[in-house]
């Protein structure tokens, strides 16, 4: 049975700028907002918007993103014809292995596109915080009938030469791509969310694995490719919440961001768009006598004896009494024991920070100043982390990392 519309699912960054983050997992992988991870996101998008069938490509460091993908019940995608798939780059006759860039990550998983002969595909990127009514989008698509859109959001022109921009008519129809320049001529930056009718996106995925010279890339190679030979090609205007949380700072801010939905834009307490994830399954949260929460989002299992303020704590987390956790993001089953301070940072899976540790601190004059600490890190008692510090080894009692 031919299905109208599929997402193909672009997730096996490497995520280089997360550091300590992306050791071990894959940059879909990373949680966030306390109980999700970034994925949730874009496979929340698709339930919600009425898809039901997505591949998700992987690559680097794919195996906590397959446990926790699983057979999809969590976002109701276990089908029986479509649901979720992991598609991992494979062996095959010709010697094609690993995903040379974005275009040939899905020239590799052509069979699996027709497998369900779809009319459009959709291209989804898992590093982004999104919601994003995709059903909306194929309406545009469907109705300036294109053969590819992209969607887009204003920035700042100030901003602007930092993002692929679209340069389009007032009939949205694309006229020129500018990849990052430095005069631009436009401010719609691509949110890199293309829907593709699926001859089309079939045909130059052949072509343009055929060009010994390509990078096998959307941006720089299939969208100028397209462009050049004038098919119809427009621009969605997306006006929701959208982040890409590939920086230690984006990464803090949108964390931030969930604890003031009203100005932020991104509300995971929204009953009309739920944002679906695989539950810890831990038992409520628990403060103390003498623990003090102010402004934070607490997730299942937490401890608090401590002090929290404008943070937010994944699931397990355990703050001992007299410790202070202010404007941080501390990810699941971390200890922080008595007499801590943890300020300003984002403190991965599995931490346990000694007593009295300091780590961080306010952000520095240039604004950064996100600490980092890695997973299954040990910080020892006393021990003292710079407001700029990425931790990714354990650090002694008294030891200080500037």
């Amino acid at each position: 049975m031919a299905k109208e519309m599929i997402a193909m699912l672009l997730a096996g960054g490497q995520g280089s700028r997360l550091y300590a983050l992306t050791q071990k997992q894959a940059k879909p992988a990373v949680p966030f907002g306390g109980k999700y991870r970034i994925i949730d996101f874009p496979l929340s998008n698709c339930v919600n918007s009425g898809i039901d069938t997505v591949g998700i490509l992987t690559q680097y460091q794919p195996l906590v993103l397959n446990e926790y993908i699983g057979n999809g019940q969590p976002w109701d995608l276990d089908r029986l014809h479509g649901g979720v798939h992991v598609l991992p780059p494979y062996q095959k006759a010709s010697g094609s292995d690993w995903y040379k860039g974005t275009a040939n990550a899905i020239y590799q998983n052509i069979s699996f596109i027709e497998r369900y002969d779809p009319q459009y595909v959709i291209i989804l990127s898992g590093d982004q915080i999104c919601k994003q009514d995709y059903s909306d989008f194929l309406r545009f698509h469907k109705e300036k009938n294109a053969e590819f859109s992209v969607a887009v959001m204003e920035v700042p022109w100030e901003d602007a030469s930092r993002f692929g921009l679209m340069v389009a008519d007032e009939n949205d129809r694309i006229t020129e791509f500018q990849e990052k320049p430095k005069n631009p001529k436009s401010n719609l930056a691509s949110m890199g969310i293309y829907i593709f009718n699926w001859d089309i996106l079939r045909k130059y995925l052949i072509e343009d694995e055929e060009d010994p010279d390509s990078e096998n890339d959307f941006g720089n190679n299939i969208i100028p490719n397209l462009l050049k030979d004038g098919r119809r090609m427009y621009a969605y205007h997306f006006d929701g919440y959208w982040k890409d949380v590939g920086t230690i700072p984006s990464l803090w801010e949108a964390n931030m961001e969930v604890l003031d939905p009203e100005h932020s834009g991104i509300n995971l307490f929204d009953e009309n768009w739920k944002i679906y994830s695989r539950n810890s399954g831990m038992t409520g949260h628990k403060i103390s006598d003498g623990g003090v929460v102010e402004n934070s989002m607490i997730t299942d299992g937490c401890r608090i004896a401590g002090t929290v303020r404008h943070s937010v704590l994944f699931a397990g987390v355990r703050v001992e009494k007299d410790a202070v956790v202010e404007d941080a993001v501390v990810m699941g089953g971390t200890v922080i024991r008595s007499g801590a301070v943890v300020r300003h940072c984002i403190v991965a899976e599995n931490v346990e920070i000694g007593e009295h540790a300091v780590v961080g601190s306010m952000p520095d004059a240039s604004g950064n100043g996100v600490a980092t600490i890695g997973s299954g890190i040990t910080i020892g008692a006393e021990a003292k982390i710079d407001p700029n510090a990425m931790v990714t080894k354990n650090i002694e009692g008294g030891e200080e990392q500037w």
